[in-house]
């Protein structure tokens, strides 16, 4: 009942500010924001963690204006604090949910560090084309407050707060689980999840609460991978095999699907129709896709919708080379979905209109090896500026 409340409220709020013209962050609708203004700036995390090189990960600003005589370039480059960070997903502070808050602003984003367990604070409201450090979360306070380390995801909520995915405790054994973080003092809160409830294993999060529910993925143990791919993990339950359903309102963990041994299921993500219920999650070392949808008993469940095949290589750990699908997202509005087959390098469009069917209708395919574009997108972002 709690979460109708909120929507409910939640919808008045936005059509309170649509009718006077004034608004909080983000837009009131997906297809909203497809007819918005194109993005003139965009932020790019740069890893050089692993790299050789002893300097700290960056934050790249780069111009997209067509109009822009500096258009495609690096303008700005922000460097954290210290080596071997390991930047991942960021997320803002504010974002749609908060459509209706007048108060709220879009001006800080959230850096996770999978390696050091840092979390950065930077602020793009003061100058957006030269952001700036604004805090620093140090390791030490996600430790004793979450008992958590390899933060790896970042979502705001319309909560005003900003929750943080990660892998696994302070050993480094796998333990899924979500820090929470106050937007206005940035202080760690705790965790978000029920105690107890806590998965074997983490890593990417969504939560749709026009249905009351967060999906969440699961990578593996990092204290196993943390050092690069050994296949004798595999087998060992080392790697994650579960999409984790939780309860929106209690936080509890309501049901784990499973979806093959040492499947990974890492990218997840919901349909932008706030009263779909539905969504795609990425299984990188099955190198497919599932569709995991809600049920008519009320439960969810998913099914494998999409299956690149393996490649015969050589010089490889095996004799056959998965795609290892990587990052994967959904148009805004959910017509395509879009993937990263990134060891065999090629970006695929699929038609996913029937979620149940899905389509390939595009393909760019790269002539370099995967290393050498990932090597060489790395140098094109170090070099310019």
């Amino acid at each position: 009942m709690a979460i109708r409340v909120y929507s409910s409220t939640l919808a008045q709020l936005k059509l309170q500010a649509e009718q006077c013209g004034c608004h909080g962050p983000g837009y009131a609708t997906p297809l909203d924001a497809m007819r918005g203004p194109r993005e003139k700036l965009i932020y790019v995390p740069c890893i050089l963690t692993g790299t050789g090189t002893q300097q700290p990960d960056y934050l790249a600003t780069v111009d997209v204006d067509p109009e822009s005589p500096c258009y495609c370039q690096v303008i700005h480059r922000l460097p954290m604090l210290y080596i071997d960070d390991e930047l991942h997903h960021t997320g803002w502070n504010a974002c749609s949910s908060c459509f209706g808050d007048t108060s709220k602003k879009r001006n800080r984003l959230v850096l996770p560090s999978l390696g050091s367990s840092r979390i950065y604070i930077v602020d793009t409201g003061t100058d957006l084309r030269a952001p700036r450090m604004f805090k620093v979360i140090e390791p030490r306070e996600v430790f004793e407050k979450c008992n958590l380390t390899f933060p790896h995801t970042s979502h705001c909520l319309g909560s005003g707060e900003v929750m943080i995915s990660a892998l696994a405790d302070t050993l480094g054994n796998g333990k899924g689980g979500f820090i929470l973080i106050d937007a206005e003092t940035w202080e760690v809160k705790g965790t978000w999840e029920r105690p107890g409830d806590e998965p074997p294993q983490g890593y990417d999060f969504w939560y749709q609460p026009r249905h009351n529910v967060m999906i969440s993925t699961e990578w593996g143990v990092p204290k196993y991978f943390a050092n690069g791919f050994n296949p004798e993990d595999l087998k060992k339950e080392r790697y994650g095999r579960r999409l984790n359903v939780w309860d929106w309102t209690t936080h509890c963990l309501i049901q784990q699907i499973d979806v093959g041994e040492d499947s990974a299921p890492l990218e997840i993500r919901f349909l932008h129709n706030p009263d779909a219920a539905h969504g795609m999650v990425g299984c990188t070392l099955q190198s497919s896709i599932h569709h995991f949808f809600k049920t008519e008993d009320g439960d969810w469940a998913a099914e494998k919708v999409i299956q690149i095949p393996n490649k015969k290589v050589s010089g490889w750990y095996f004799p056959e080379m998965p795609g290892f699908v990587t990052d994967i997202l959904i148009s805004m509005d959910d017509r395509f979905l879009y993937l990263s087959n990134w060891l065999h390098g090629d970006l695929r469009q699929y038609d996913i209109t029937n979620p149940f069917c899905p389509k390939l209708v595009g393909q760019v395919k790269e002539h370099l090896t995967p290393c050498q574009t990932l090597w060489g997108s790395q140098k094109l972002l170090a070099d310019q500026g």
